[in-house]
């Protein structure tokens, strides 16, 4: 069951799917916060990280650590070898054709910038457009701006509907032979909306236009196959997949890697050096300027390994049931009304309640141990679309639980009573 053909689950299936192992790899789980039990309600944010990872990350630091590509001792070759092995790692993830079309990056945001600027500055010119949503995190509108302040491009947006869907028909209504790149979110971290990316991406090529998919909350709730969705970029960061911060990929077909110039200039990205002038190094080596995020790049590995051990469809069938279980339960609350309900939904909530602004609700759930997200959640183009100043957003994980969600309509029932 992919994200593409749509999350449908139910509660049965939750049990069984064994959450109790898989807590028990997380060590933050089982802390105290205010003298109540944690539950950890913020993974659209950052996901928490399970001790596999962790150990990764401390071996490496510990005992192996080195600079890579450079050294011709034991240490260097070792932490080399790690490192091309995440590449391999995340192309397996991915289905990408080669991991020469897997770049690491510190996070999605900069390899957005990436193509923005090396694809987008050398490919597009005044006049051409760039087709968003009104579901973007701000990750995947400022850079578009820039290159629009630069060179004159036009940014459309394709607006989402009441019950929080972006169609396949209103793309159809926006592309036209003027569109050059189609950047879109593969799931929204607000709504929780799933997004048609292979249809998106059926009519962008149409019209010769290019796909950028901002895979953050995609990647981590469904199996994503780039060569399926025919995607010619897709994004995302590793600290929503159990992975360390400081780490983000940008896959991209090969021979767009090949025609981009590069984003920064340094070490490592080179064959040669002159005063005169620089010759490039091949692809990906030519976007990885300077010493690389080499630790966090082996703990991705790490992270993609245990949640390819678990099964992306086990997790997958599990959140959603956790997901369908959260909805009819806080819909059950007089006066709190949930934001957006699309046909197809990751495990992401926002809602609002009469009378109580979201950051209230966040902290008085953080007072019983529920972590919840209250803001804009970097979205606030989609706020002003829904006349919103802010939601309260509850995001699922593969270690949550049916207890957790009573936990936190629990607190809201509380939250509700304490402003009468």
């Amino acid at each position: 069951m992919s994200l593409e053909t749509g999350l449908k689950s139910d509660r049965r299936e939750a049990n069984a799917f064994d959450v109790a192992s898989i807590r028990a790899d997380f060590p933050i789980l089982s802390r105290k916060v205010h003298g109540k039990q944690l539950v950890y309600l913020d993974s659209a944010a950052s996901a928490q990280k399970p001790q596999q990872v962790i150990d990764t990350v401390r071996h490496y630091y510990e005992s192996t650590y080195a600079n890579v590509h450079r050294g011709a001792y034991f240490l260097s070759e070792t932490v080399t070898s790690d490192y091309e092995s995440a590449r391999l790692k995340v192309c397996d993830f991915l289905n990408a054709r080669v991991a020469a079309e897997i770049v690491f990056t510190k996070g999605a945001t900069e390899a957005i910038n990436l193509v923005a600027q090396c694809y987008g500055r050398t490919f597009l010119e005044e006049g051409d457009q760039v087709l968003l949503t009104d579901l973007e995190h701000h990750s995947n509108i400022v850079p578009w701006q820039l290159l629009r302040d630069a060179i004159g491009v036009e940014l459309v947006v394709v607006p989402v509907r009441s019950d929080g869907d972006v169609l396949l028909e209103d793309f159809e209504k926006a592309i036209n032979t003027r569109t050059k790149i189609v950047a879109v979110t593969h799931v929204s971290n607000v709504l929780g909306t799933v997004l048609p990316i292979r249809g998106i991406t059926d009519l962008a090529h149409s019209v010769g236009a290019r796909v950028l998919v901002d895979g953050c909350q995609g990647i981590v709730h469904g199996p994503v196959d780039v060569r399926d969705l025919e995607v010619d970029f897709y994004v995302f960061s590793g600290h929503k997949l159990y992975a360390p911060n400081g780490i983000g990929i940008l896959y991209a077909k090969g021979d767009l890697l090949s025609l981009m110039p590069p984003y920064q200039g340094g070490g490592d990205m080179i064959k040669s050096v002159t005063f005169e002038r620089s010759e490039w190094a091949e692809p990906p080596a030519k976007f990885e300027a300077g010493t690389p995020p080499i630790v966090p790049a082996i703990g991705l590995g790490s992270a993609i390994d245990y949640v390819s051990t678990i099964g992306m469809e086990s997790i997958s069938s599990h959140e959603n049931a956790v997901l369908t279980y959260a909805m009819e339960m806080l819909a059950t609350i007089d006066s709190l009304r949930l934001v957006g309900r699309p046909l197809r939904k990751a495990p992401v909530i926002s809602f609002v309640i009469d009378g109580i602004h979201p950051h209230d609700i966040a902290t008085i759930l953080d007072r019983t141990g529920v972590c919840i997200r209250a803001g804009h959640h970097c979205a606030q183009p989609l706020m002003d679309r829904l006349e919103l100043a802010a939601t309260a957003r509850a995001s699922f994980a593969m270690y949550n639980t049916l207890e957790d969600v009573d936990k936190l309509v629990a607190a809201v029932r509380l939250a509700k009573e304490m402003f009468g």
